[in-house]
């Protein structure tokens, strides 16, 4: 593996040193970022305040669009995928330039937490607490858990959850609480 690896990064080299100032260009693209605007936009360490969207032509708001979209569903966290991107591809034809703003941070914040703010579990700070997206979805995720879960399995507000599929188990070569 070690061998592969030289011969490779040997290869790269030979090709970078034996281009000419014709092909500078093509050297450089190797080490642009795939993404171009996309990594620039959705960076973690940029505020939402500084990014600018292109919402002029279809195309790059298709392109926009698309990204926030997989964005939202490809988290890595099942619950919060099909939340989330099934809130995603309802609304963000019909949001404007500070919605998709406004998408972008509840998108940028992290899983767990995210997770525990929409379900009531942990109070959010304030400066997500006032984003409508959050609010949004929070209002549709707490409005199918008051229709759809019978209050035993829910715990009070500010608890964690406990209760998992299988806690009919209890006792038996298992955890006394959880899904584990």
């Amino acid at each position: 593996m070690a061998s592969l690896r030289r011969a490779v990064f040997t290869a790269v080299r030979r090709l970078l040193s034996s281009s000419n100032s014709s092909s500078a260009a093509t050297s450089d693209s190797l080490y642009r970022p795939i993404l171009g605007l996309f990594s620039r936009v959705y960076s973690s360490n940029v505020g939402t305040q500084s990014i600018d969207f292109d919402l002029s032509n279809e195309e790059s708001k298709r392109r926009l669009f698309n990204r926030l979209m997989y964005r939202s569903k490809q988290r890595g966290y099942l619950e919060l995928d099909l939340i989330l991107g099934k809130w995603v591809e309802d609304h963000i034809h019909s949001m404007d330039e500070n919605g998709i703003k406004s998408l972008v941070h509840v998108l940028d914040l992290e899983n767990p937490d995210l997770w525990k703010w929409l379900t009531g579990q942990e109070q959010p700070p304030d400066t997500v607490n006032i984003n409508p997206v959050f609010v949004a979805v929070r209002d549709k995720v707490m409005n199918n858990l008051i229709n759809h879960a019978s209050p035993e399995t829910r715990a009070t507000p500010g608890q964690p959850w406990v209760r998992g599929w299988d806690d009919f188990k209890k006792g038996r070569d298992c955890p006394t609480a959880g899904n584990q």
